[in-house]
């Protein structure tokens, strides 16, 4: 992933413009070296686009700091309060978990503390989001409520799982929150354990009709949702459920780039 495309992730993450996005990555990048080993800096400085390395660069030992520090550092740096400061981070933090491998982001978590940890994208290397957690991100994306962001994500994994094999079900049900467990449970039980065959159109018509809503309005519900989930179960999880999928599925579902929605 290069700069630009990283830096589009933080403003499509956070709501901000391209300048706001790079300030938010130089503030929050300098402010992670500070509270890493030197050798971890280095090696997250080695995965990241170039242009960004320099922010990692530190000849100091690891500050031992929390979120509240981190995140008072950041504002420091952006200038801007407090609030916009940890949005500014997270979106940072969620671009990074595409930038870099999930071994380097849990290396850098393993250095963190519990509370500074959970700023890290919700991949499985860090723990699973809770119900409210992927509403918002759905929310945010589609600009629903939060009742009816969970409706979409609940119209589309039921759909999803009445796709795919009922081995990637039970993947799924590992790193997605429990109130989303049932969906997947009756799309298991509507397709049964064997990847079944079911058109593009189908499948949008099915999330249309369980969420109550236009197959126009499905499609984007769909993309949002699904860009969601790949930050809930991480690269490799989501890449094997795709896998399942033809090729007009990923065209259409997953936007280019394949990283957000």
């Amino acid at each position: 992933m290069d700069a630009h495309r990283l830096t589009a992730l933080v403003q499509e993450a956070a709501g901000i413009d391209e300048g706001h996005a790079a300030r938010a990555i130089a503030a929050t990048l300098a402010t992670l070296a500070e509270r890493l080993d030197r050798g971890e800096a280095r090696d997250l400085a080695g995965e990241v686009p170039p242009e960004l390395a320099p922010w990692l660069a530190t000849n100091t030992p690891a500050a031992r700091f929390g979120a509240d520090e981190f995140i008072r550092r950041v504002a420091e740096r952006e200038g801007v309060d407090a609030a916009t400061a940890e949005r500014d981070a997270r979106a940072v933090f969620t671009a990074l978990g595409y930038a870099v491998s999930p071994g380097e982001l849990a290396d850098v978590a393993a250095e963190l503390p519990k509370e500074l940890a959970a700023l890290l994208p919700r991949g499985p290397w860090v723990e699973q989001p809770t119900a409210d957690e992927f509403a918002e991100r759905v929310a945010r994306r589609t600009g629903l409520d939060r009742e009816r962001a969970m409706r979409a994500a609940e119209a589309v994994v039921e759909t999803l799982a009445e796709r795919i094999s009922g081995g990637e079900v039970d993947d799924l049900e590992a790193r997605l929150p429990l109130e989303l467990h049932a969906a997947l449970e009756r799309g298991r039980a509507a397709g049964g354990d064997d990847a079944r065959s079911m058109p593009l159109q189908s499948f949008l018509s099915r999330v249309a009709e369980r969420e109550g809503v236009p197959p126009a309005e499905a499609l984007v519900h769909a993309r949002a949702v699904l860009a969601t989930l790949r930050e809930a179960v991480g690269d490799e999880e989501f890449l094997d459920v795709m896998s399942e999928l033809p090729a007009d599925y990923q065209r259409t579902l997953v936007p280019a780039g394949g990283r957000s929605g």
